[in-house]
């Protein structure tokens, strides 16, 4: 694999989410047509919502699998309005399909372990309302992009960081990832170095804890949840993915990692020109779910009408 120039971590984590924000497809509050609004978590005087898109006809007596989705931005902004269009489109498929909030730096001066907390506190809170919202609390996938997709990979396989005033008994591990170009080894591995000594003690600060004990990929361990990982091959954070599924694997976990050549951090987002390869990983996340017993049938990403405001 070619080395990249170095570039800030947290400078790259965030530009795809400012980007967003500029276009308009990503405001903060979110507006988004279709979904109810609950909130998960309040933690002083932040209250933190959840936005739940159903299936048509969908019951509380239902036990449908569902999946929650965290957006990108560096662990210091972004919105859940990143992932309304996969939510849509999963509830459509007959998931219910959640993209939720979570304290950030710009906002709630949050470090990286509180995100962690939070991601964890919202599969939780979706595992102990699943009778109320018609929920499979053993089919409960998630998911996100760069940091969320990071925050959803340490809820999956770091044991540490859950709220101490939260019920320990209900489980805040997810049952499957859909991952999109998570930043997902945030210490040493494989003799590597992810980034430059300046850059290290910067993601130190930014996170709040020692990476390694925030690195998904470094709390790997036997049972953890089958993965499918999405990168562009010009992604300074692919090594850590291949470093990630190859550990996954050695444990006897499914972890599936799907590449796009030339393709730089945030490819996979809605609307960018011709939603090609936002449609392209939708459609192998979809059959993943398939293969998972989550979905069923064939992907409709062709014939599915996605919305721009």
């Amino acid at each position: 694999m070619r080395k990249l120039p170095a570039v800030s971590v947290l400078v790259l984590l965030a530009a795809v989410a400012v980007r967003a924000q500029q276009d308009g497809r990503a405001s903060y509050p979110p507006r988004l047509d279709g979904a109810r609004a609950e909130v998960y978590k309040e933690t002083g005087p932040t209250k933190l919502n959840i936005y739940i898109y159903e299936p048509a006809g969908h019951r509380a007596s239902d036990r449908t699998p569902a999946i929650v989705l965290f957006f990108g931005g560096g662990w210091t902004n972004g919105s859940p309005g990143q992932f309304e269009q996969h939510c849509r489109y999963l509830a459509a498929r007959g998931m219910v399909a959640m993209t939720a909030d979570y304290r950030v730096g710009s906002r709630q001066g949050a470090k990286t372990v509180d995100c962690v907390r939070d991601a964890k506190s919202a599969v939780r809170w979706v595992r102990a309302n699943a009778a109320r919202l018609g929920v499979d609390p053993a089919r409960i996938a998630a998911g996100g992009g760069s940091a969320g997709g990071h925050i959803a990979a340490a809820a999956a396989t770091i044991r540490e960081f859950d709220e101490p005033s939260e019920n320990r008994s209900v489980s805040s591990v997810p049952d499957a990832l859909v991952l999109f170009n998570p930043a997902i080894a945030l210490a040493p591995f494989g003799g590597q170095e992810p980034f430059p000594p300046e850059q290290a003690a910067q993601l130190h600060e930014r996170i709040g804890e020692d990476p390694k004990s925030l690195s998904p990929a470094h709390h790997v361990r036997k049972g953890a949840p089958p993965a499918i990982v999405f990168f562009g091959t010009a992604d300074r954070l692919l090594a850590g993915g291949q470093y990630f599924c190859d550990e996954m694997k050695k444990a006897g976990s499914r972890c599936e990692l799907v590449t796009y050549e030339g393709q730089q951090h945030g490819f996979f987002n809605f609307g960018r020109p011709g939603n090609n390869y936002f449609l392209d990983t939708l459609k192998k996340a979809d059959a993943f779910l398939v293969s998972l017993g989550y979905l069923g049938g064939a992907p409709s990403t062709d014939s599915f009408e996605f919305r721009t405001r």
